[in-house]
């Protein structure tokens, strides 16, 4: 007797980008929670979140990756690889542009040294596209204040560059256009039982989503002082007797010069860090949470063999 063909539909779409693109604001709007740390740091995705977007019968595990450009050092190249195995391995896959940056690039004189930046990672992500043969949707973003006939000027420039089957122009972070390209990636997904529960809106282990709403947290109030020499490891995660969660974090930086301004004069941005996190950490497990932070010095935390395997990151590349 054969089985019956499932009713529901389930499988996974891939959000790749240049850095910055908005990839982490899109995921988090279309799973309607979220999932994904969002800062105005570039490179803040670290390792590909899924998270789970419902559309009517079909289930989208979205998979945001971190943002693809040219890698110069070890945790650069495991980060790119990560991001090309999430798209290799999705059933759809959207490439989010910048339209801002992309438009500043094909009509100023002089565009900005990002924008030149933002365009020439669209280009490699086209090559690689094509190299590997893979199809995809374009999401032009940020088309806030951009006239309707630059958008469609734009369309059409990366439309020949015959990789995109559809185009789509949204506002990741206001939410335009994207319950139409909610729709048309859950219409992509193959018929098949939900890989997850409908309540569960990511897959990555709390351990690890812990750590990265902290490190947001850190990014959001060093970021000007601070570039990209941190890391968040959680050490300890423990449940409590009267229903609490003990949580101890590392804060790794590269340089013993770099843990004043983490600490800050009395340790008041650690504390403001910690205090933030922990009411974050307080709504997404819906219990008491005790955060204790630890700021340490490791010249080569990004060589560290165990972080990748905890963010799922390749070490050998």
């Amino acid at each position: 007797m054969t089985e019956p063909q499932p009713t529901t539909r389930a499988g996974f779409a891939a959000i790749i980008g240049a850095p910055n693109a908005g990839k982490s604001t899109l995921v988090n709007q279309l799973v309607g929670t979220k999932v994904s740390i969002v800062t105005q740091k570039v490179q803040t995705t670290r390792f590909p979140v899924r998270g789970v977007a419902m559309a009517g019968e079909a289930q989208i595990v979205l998979v945001d990756t971190p943002g693809i450009f040219k890698p110069r050092r070890r945790l650069d190249r495991a980060m790119v690889r990560s991001a090309w195995g999430g798209a290799e391995d999705a059933d759809a896959v959207v490439v989010l542009v910048d339209a801002a940056a992309q438009r500043a690039v094909m009509t100023k004189p002089d565009p900005s040294p990002a924008d030149r930046r933002s365009a020439e990672d669209v280009d490699t992500i086209i090559e690689g596209l094509k190299a590997s043969g893979t199809r995809a949707i374009l999401a032009l973003n940020k088309i806030d204040g951009l006239r309707r006939d630059s958008l469609l000027a734009l369309a059409d420039d990366l439309y020949k560059r015959d990789v995109f089957d559809e185009v789509f122009m949204i506002s990741a972070l206001k939410g335009e256009g994207v319950e139409d390209l909610r729709a048309r990636l859950a219409a992509l997904m193959p018929l098949s039982p939900w890989l997850y529960p409908e309540d569960q809106a990511a897959d990555a282990p709390v351990r690890v989503l812990a750590a990265e709403i902290t490190r947001e947290k850190l990014f959001l109030r060093v970021h000007d002082e601070l570039p990209y020499a941190a890391a968040v490891e959680t050490t300890s995660f423990k449940d409590l007797p009267d229903g609490a969660v003990r949580i101890e974090q590392s804060i790794y930086v590269e340089r013993e010069s770099q843990r004043p301004i983490i600490l800050g004069k009395g340790g008041q941005t650690l504390k403001w860090i910690g205090q933030h996190a922990r009411e974050e950490l307080m709504t997404l497990l819906d219990r008491p949470v005790h955060l204790f932070l630890h700021v340490q010095v490791n010249e080569r935390w990004s060589d560290d063999r165990a972080l990748y395997a905890q963010f799922g990151l390749d070490y050998d590349v």
